[in-house]
C-alpha cells in the first residue's frame, strides 16, 4: 500500500453469522456460488488484502472451519446483526485495523483495503466506508454507502462494547459517532457489480449468471 497503512496491518472478518430470513433461513456463506461456497469465495477474495482473515458465523461451524481460518460466534445470544460481526472481529483482532466484508457480496474490490486504507489516513478518520453502485426501486443505478464494509482502527472496541451494550443495533447510528471518511468505488474501471448482494436465492442465482469481473 502506498500509505502508512500496510497490508500486514489490517485483519479481515468475515460477516456470516446472519439468519437470512430472506434466503428461507439457509446458511448463507454456505450456498453455492459458482462452484464453491459464498464465504470461501469471500476468504479467497480477502485474503489477498488483508493480514489475517477470520469468519464470523453462529451455526455449522466446522463447516466454515473447514476452509482454514479461525471461526467465532457471536460473544452473547443478543442478536445484533452485523454489528455482533465487528464486535467479534475487534475483539479478536491483533492488527491496528479491522475490515469488515459480508458473506453474500462476492464482487466486492479486490483493492478494498488499499483505497479505505488511503482514505482514512488522508482524512484521519476513525472509520472508511465504501459507496458503491445499486439499484434503487425504479430500476435506477445510484450511489448509496455500504456499511458492513468498513475499515475500522481496532481502538473502537471500547465504543461499540458501549453502544451494543445501551442497545444499539444500526451500523450507521454507530459510524455516526465517529469521524467517518465515505469512500466512493464509482470510477470507469469499477465494476458496478461489485457490491450487489444475495439475500434471496435468486439473486444468488442473477448475480452468478454476471459477467464475471
Amino acid at each position: 500500500m502506498s500509505n502508512s497503512i500496510s497490508r500486514q496491518d489490517i485483519t479481515g472478518v468475515i460477516l456470516a453469522g446472519g439468519r437470512a430470513n430472506r434466503m428461507g433461513g439457509v446458511d448463507k456463506g454456505l450456498q453455492n456460488f459458482n462452484g464453491m461456497a459464498l464465504a470461501l469465495h469471500t476468504l479467497m477474495r480477502l485474503q489477498t488484502q488483508v493480514h489475517d482473515v477470520l469468519i464470523n458465523a453462529n451455526r455449522n461451524l466446522s463447516a466454515y472451519e473447514s476452509f482454514g481460518a479461525p471461526v467465532w460466534p457471536d460473544s452473547n445470544s443478543d442478536f445484533a446483526g452485523p454489528l455482533s460481526g465487528f464486535l467479534v472481529g475487534l475483539e479478536r483482532c491483533e492488527t491496528p485495523y479491522l475490515l469488515t466484508v459480508p458473506c453474500d457480496t462476492p464482487r466486492f474490490p479486490l483493492d478494498l483495503a488499499i483505497r479505505l486504507a488511503e482514505a482514512l489516513e488522508l482524512d484521519h478518520a476513525d472509520i472508511a466506508m465504501a459507496a458503491g453502485f445499486e439499484t434503487d426501486s425504479q430500476g435506477n443505478r445510484v450511489i448509496r454507502t455500504q456499511p458492513v464494509f468498513c475499515l475500522l482502527r481496532s481502538e473502537l472496541l471500547e465504543s461499540l462494547v458501549q453502544f451494543t451494550h445501551g442497545g444499539g443495533r444500526k451500523i450507521d447510528a454507530w459510524t455516526a459517532l465517529h469521524k467517518t471518511s465515505i469512500v466512493n468505488f464509482h470510477q470507469a474501471h469499477d465494476d458496478p457489480h461489485a457490491f450487489a448482494n444475495a439475500n434471496t436465492l435468486q439473486e444468488l442465482v442473477a448475480l452468478e449468471a454476471l459477467p464475471l469481473s
